[in-house]
Order: structure tokens, then sequence, then C-alpha cells
């Protein structure tokens, strides 16, 4: 459920640059997106070329926007790139009302959309974004293209133990107890904790992207707002965890008309790869991508392997529109296979980072 602030890994070791206090990887830009009550650091890619389809990128609980820019310089010949940093995260404020739900934070990306204009976009999310990218989804599809889930924080009966500390901090006083216990820790020990609970293999961490996470992580805990961003966003989870009906998470998967890609790692100790065959039945018509040697942060750990399966369903869903509307499809350099609607499910050896 967590992808706190993490380091770079050596599959998308590119050069970084600081921008107003916020670091952006060559290529990156940062902008403020005004909206009532609140503002979002935007980070983009601007377009290689006019006429690419939009996409937004949504973090996890305790990440950024940061968390996406692998994946985002390898998508831009693709889409035209975007973003957010969810309120009280990365570079963005808090929201004045304090909602850090899984409903307000789905309320504030379709704010950004219409307010932005960018719909419908081709929408990513992992963990937390997960979430709030399928209630997006499910209750806007006039916003969405296609959806690309990488290990979504959705219902679990039977929480993984190393995902129980992320849990606790929903109960009230637990968040300020960890803040007491946690005291003496350093920036340094934190982002080490970290990175061996979100990544599969820890040792791809370059030397750079871990000396930047432990910056970022001294800068984030000195923010006052710090444990009420990370406790409320906690909660939020948990109480999407507990909704029933029409506004459970899972029914909300079963209305997303938009085609789907989910992505598990199998070493993932956030998020039960367990759930991905049931993830894979709720989402109609989707196709599901196992990386046995991935954590909870597949877009960072193997851009190349993420950035490929989102191809093929961007080309197998252009040409399903095209072939609905009665027009020629644009021939595409890309290998793989063309689904039209079925459920599919591929594995993908990432011993190397290569699909």
């Amino acid at each position: 459920m967590s992808s706190t602030e993490l380091p770079g890994v050596k599959a998308a070791a590119e050069l970084t640059s600081q921008v107003g206090g916020a670091r952006v990887a060559a290529g990156e830009r940062l902008r403020t997106a005004p909206l009532s009550g609140l503002e979002l650091n935007v980070r983009f890619r601007p377009s290689v070329r006019d006429g690419l389809p939009p996409a937004l990128f949504v973090h996890g609980l305790g990440g950024s926007s940061q968390n996406w820019s692998a994946l985002m310089e390898r998508l831009a010949a693709d889409v035209d790139c975007e973003a957010v940093d969810l309120p009280g995260f990365g570079w963005s404020p808090p929201p004045a009302d304090r909602d850090y739900s899984v409903t307000g934070l789905a309320r504030v990306v379709i704010r950004y959309l219409d307010a932005a204009g960018r719909g419908p976009v081709h929408l990513f999310g992992n963990s937390l974004g997960g979430a709030v990218s399928t209630r997006v989804a499910a209750v806007r599809p006039d916003l969405v293209r296609t959806l690309t889930l990488v290990s979504p924080a959705l219902p679990e009966l039977r929480v993984q133990r190393s995902a129980v500390p992320t849990a606790l901090l929903a109960l009230p006083g637990v968040a300020a107890l960890f803040g007491r216990l946690t005291r003496g820790m350093s920036a340094e020990q934190r982002t080490r904790g970290v990175t061996d609970l979100c990544y599969g293999d820890p040792s791809r961490v370059t030397v750079e992207g871990f000396e930047e996470a432990v910056e970022e992580m001294e800068r984030r805990m000195a923010l006052p707002y710090f444990w009420d961003a990370m406790t409320r966003s906690s909660r939020g989870i948990v109480d999407a965890y507990t909704l029933g009906g029409q506004h459970g998470l899972w029914r909300q998967a079963q209305r997303v008309l938009a085609p789907t890609l989910l992505i598990y790692g199998g070493r993932d100790q956030l998020v039960s790869y367990r759930k991905a065959r049931r993830a894979a039945a709720a989402f109609g018509g989707s196709r599901l991508l196992s990386l046995p040697e991935a954590g909870h942060v597949a877009m960072m750990e193997y851009p190349d392997v993420v950035a490929t399966a989102f191809r093929e369903l961007l080309r197998d869903t252009e040409r399903a529109r095209h072939t609905a509307s009665g027009e020629r499809p644009e021939r595409s350099g890309h290998g793989g296979r063309s689904e039209h609607g079925e459920q599919t499910e591929q594995t993908a050896d990432t011993e190397d980072g290569r699909g």
C-alpha cells in the first residue's frame, strides 16, 4: 500500500537537476495547476510531436510524481505524459479540506482533468494511485481511454504481514507513536527501510538514486503536515477497503469500461501477488502482466518491460477503435499480440530487466 519517495534504478539512470528545490529528470518540467481549495504540482515531458494522446500518472501512498519519471521517459514518443503530485505529497501542498480519502483523491484527479481539458487520457496508477484511478475510471468513463494499474491497492481480507505497519497508521495515535519510536532513525535508515520494502531487488537502486531519495526523505520529514498526510491517506485506504455495495472498489472495478492492463510483482510485500487473478477477473477484458522478480513499484524497477506492455495495449486499443469506425489502422512497429477484449495473462522474465 505504500510507495514512499523511492530512488531510481540502474535501468533508469538518467541525470537529474533541481527546479525550485524539486528534482526533475532530463527532459522533464514542472508546473503548478491551481484548483479551488488546492494546488497540484504537475510533472510533464514536452511532447516529441503533435497529436500524441494524453496520459496521466498517479503515484501511491507517500510517493510522488517522480515515481513515474523512468516510465514517462520511455513512453515520451507514444503519449503526452503528465504526472501529478497528489495533495500533501511530493511538491503539492495539503488540501484545504484535508480530505485524503480515495474518493476525495479521485475527485481531485477528475477536477484536474476537467479543468485541463485533457480527457480522455491513458490513466496510470500505482498502489493507492491504482485505487484512485479505478474509482476515476468507474465513475467517469468519459475521462479514461485505457487504464494501467501497477500493484493497485484493492481490498484484501488477509493483508500481508509486511503491510500491517502501513495499515496501522490509520488508527488514532499510531502516527505519533511511530514518530516517537523512529525519532532516532536517520533519513538514510528510513530510506533503506522503504527501499527494502518496496523493491523486489533493492540492489537495482543506483548510488545516485539512493542519495537523492535520502535528500527527499529529509525534506519530507521536515514538513509540518507529513504525518497528517500519511495518516489520513492510510485511513482513506482502510475506509475504502471496508466500503461495500456499489461504492466498493471491487464492484467499481467491474464497472470499468476502459481496456485495462494489470501489473503485479511476485516479490511485492505490500499488495498481495495472489490478488492478481481476482483483479484480472474483476476488470472485464483485462490483460495481466506478472513480473516474478518485481516488488511494489514495477514501473521503477522494470520500466522497459512495463512500457512494452503498455505499447501493446495502446496498439491493440487503437486497432480495435479503427476497426469499429471502419478506418484503416496504422501499421505498428511493435511486436506483440492482438487481443480484442479477451482476458490474457503474460509472465515476463525480469531477471535482467527485459521482458
